[in-house]
């Protein structure tokens, strides 16, 4: 349901028409026998937890990915009913809330095991573990000289299930040259192996990203985990140039996310004046300043000081002086009838004009994970048709 944005300082719209149009993208891709986990972590990348996996329950999700406990239980105490895999680092101290709600658990540490087979044994109750396998990436995972004797270990205790196996790839979307990855899918088969002799069981296997999934569909086993390409956004060009490039059928990604304000005050501001913090813009001519109340707290980046652009009455309005905390300001002298209290895109579309991620990660010298999922999740976030 639509949210009234009256009264608002700030706020976040979600397309979900486009959210949508994204998971039927991914779905035609991968086909209806394996199962898609949306990645809703860090804030479903900054589009709101909650908003994002309501509308993905129902709409073509088969699994959420989270990174921890607290975002899995959130999901869980707003009824949302899909399979959850915490796809990050749970403490030995909370393994009893994860078992209790039936929660898939990523596991790479030995000294977790027996912990977790305690609590199994305690409540009498089957816990399902998804092993990451290190297969090249030197983040979280199990080495292959170690696998063997780490899943004898988890199979001493019998409420204690391996459902699955996953890896992620090091370097699949800042490159071209894939040969890494197929390398490390190599590994994974392998090590995919040796679990399967050990346990007998009939293992899901998830080693697709967004990016994997776009190119590679001999990543995709069970299921992919789609995360940054569900909110629209490519995950790299170098993904979208090697799609362009190995003849696969073209996939379409609409972005979700507008971030949205008002102008909170306008003032005439002098030839020879300067503007903000640290003094560093100077008015060369008789000028018009809009004040934004948005700063780097919420999310807009200092580096975006004099260098970025808001859109107002689908103009663009150059960004003047520092970014700070809660606000910065904007030129609007160029701009006829602006207002207070007028509409301020600070990304997405406005009229002819568009801000994305990808720019403004180009001008903070960061990626458009990052220009998202910082969005303060304090501010509203508001499903748009």
């Amino acid at each position: 349901m639509e949210k009234d944005k009256g009264g608002l300082i700030q706020w976040v719209e979600l397309d979900v028409a486009s959210l949508k149009h994204n998971i039927d993208e991914f779905r035609r891709l991968v086909g209806k026998n394996v199962e898609i986990c949306g990645v809703v972590k860090a804030n479903a990348y900054g589009h709101g937890l909650l908003e994002i996996s309501k509308f993905l329950e129902g709409n073509g999700i088969d699994w959420f990915g989270v990174n921890c406990l607290e975002e899995a239980s959130c999901l869980r105490r707003n009824k949302v009913e899909l399979p959850i895999i915490i796809l990050g680092y749970v403490p030995p101290v909370d393994l009893k809330e994860v078992s209790e709600n039936n929660f898939r658990i990523t596991l790479y540490n030995e000294e977790v095991i027996e912990e977790l087979g305690n609590v199994s044994s305690e409540i009498n109750k089957k816990i399902f573990i998804h092993l990451k396998l290190e297969t090249g990436t030197n983040r979280q995972g199990i080495r292959k000289e170690n696998l063997g004797d780490f899943v004898k270990k988890i199979k001493k205790h019998k409420n204690l299930y391996i459902e699955g196996v996953s890896t992620h790839f090091a370097n699949i979307e800042d490159t071209t040259d894939h040969t890494y990855a197929m390398e490390q899918l190599e590994r994974f088969r392998e090590m995919a192996k040796i679990v399967h002799r050990n346990t007998e069981n009939t293992l899901m296997k998830h080693t697709a990203c967004t990016a994997a999934t776009i190119l590679f569909p001999k990543t995709y086993f069970n299921m992919v985990r789609v995360g940054i390409g569900l909110y629209g956004l490519w995950p790299s060009r170098e993904t979208l140039l090697s799609s362009k490039r190995n003849g696969r059928r073209s996939i379409t990604l609409r972005p979700v996310l507008a971030w949205k304000t008002r102008i909170a005050q306008i003032k005439n501001v002098s030839k020879g004046e300067y503007i903000g913090y640290g003094c560093t813009y100077k008015t060369t001519r008789n000028s018009k300043i809009a004040v934004i109340p948005v700063g780097y707290y919420d999310g807009y980046d200092r580096k975006l000081s004099n260098n970025s652009y808001a859109l107002i009455k689908g103009m663009r309005a150059p960004v003047r002086g520092r970014v700070a905390m809660n606000m910065f300001m904007v030129d609007v002298t160029d701009i006829p009838g602006v207002s207070l209290e007028d509409e301020v895109v600070l990304l997405g579309r406005q009229g002819n004009e568009a801000i994305t991620a990808d720019y403004l990660a180009s001008l903070c010298g960061t990626i458009n994970y990052e220009i998202v999922s910082r969005i303060n999740p304090l501010i509203p976030r508001i499903t748009v048709k």
